[in-house]
């Protein structure tokens, strides 16, 4: 999707290309000073196989190249494993290949930033969002962010909880509002009391470009050779006798 009416008065002069494969679809942004290109398809098992050619359709969608870029900004996690090895090898090789820096995301960052957006003008400066994504196995990817002056700042990093644990911690400590997936997987499971909910994205290749923005003026971008995804499970596969374990419903 193109917006014929960019860029925007004040609009940095900045272009980027940004990455997302963390969850279940890819999603990508380009930013130029005359055009604004995003897309969002599925993903999952075939993100390896489709991020390459959707980048290429970007580009020529946006009449630009790599070498025209700033910097290829990609979210590192947490989130799908494959999916975080996948953004992670593509936008280190188009930046390497290109002589351009990378700009690693926190991807939860950008469920942050989409439920900000649905909050509306009235809940900008001073908003506070925790971001809770279902990681599988009965665990969820959970952090905290607050919005203001413009920009975001982490009041708790991602971290992996299990449900009891994460629930016991709003329980402690009542969040003003929760986003993300982790709402919809595990519903009454958890406990998210008078808290405002956003469940569901509204535009997530937009808050992908947004975040790269701020991360590009917070003077974030590294080496290509540095990129690196943020895995936050050191287990991420089950043996054969644990999956046959969990098909026949006994946890004993």
């Amino acid at each position: 999707m193109s917006d014929a009416a960019w860029p925007p008065e004040g609009a940095p002069d900045v272009r980027l290309l940004a990455l997302d494969s963390s969850t279940e679809r890819i999603c990508i942004a380009l930013q130029s000073a005359e055009h604004r290109v995003t897309r969002c398809e599925t993903g999952g098992a075939q993100a390896s196989a489709r991020m390459v050619p959707c980048v290429l359709e970007v580009l020529r969608e946006a009449g630009t190249g790599l070498h025209a870029l700033d910097a290829v900004a990609f979210a590192r996690g947490p989130g799908a494993f494959t999916g975080l090895r996948t953004a992670c090898a593509v936008a280190q090789g188009l930046a390497y290949g290109a002589g351009k820096p990378v700009l690693p995301l926190d991807s939860l960052l950008l469920v942050a930033d989409d439920a900000r957006e649905q909050a509306g003008p009235q809940c900008q400066n001073g908003f506070e969002v925790w971001v809770a994504m279902d990681a599988r196995m009965d665990e969820a990817y959970a952090g905290a962010y607050r919005f203001e002056n413009g920009a975001w700042r982490i009041r708790l990093a991602p971290a992996l909880y299990s449900l009891d644990a994460l629930t016991q911690r709003w329980r402690s400590d009542p969040p003003a509002a929760i986003a993300g997936s982790a709402l919809v997987s595990f519903g009454d499971r958890l406990v998210p009391g008078a808290a405002r909910c956003w469940p569901h994205e509204l535009d997530r290749a937009a808050a992908l470009m947004r975040v790269a923005r701020q991360a590009w003026a917070e003077g974030l971008a590294v080496d290509a050779a540095l990129a690196l995804p943020l895995y936050l499970r050191d287990k991420v596969a089950l043996t054969t006798e644990e999956r046959a374990v969990l098909r026949s419903g006994s946890g004993s």
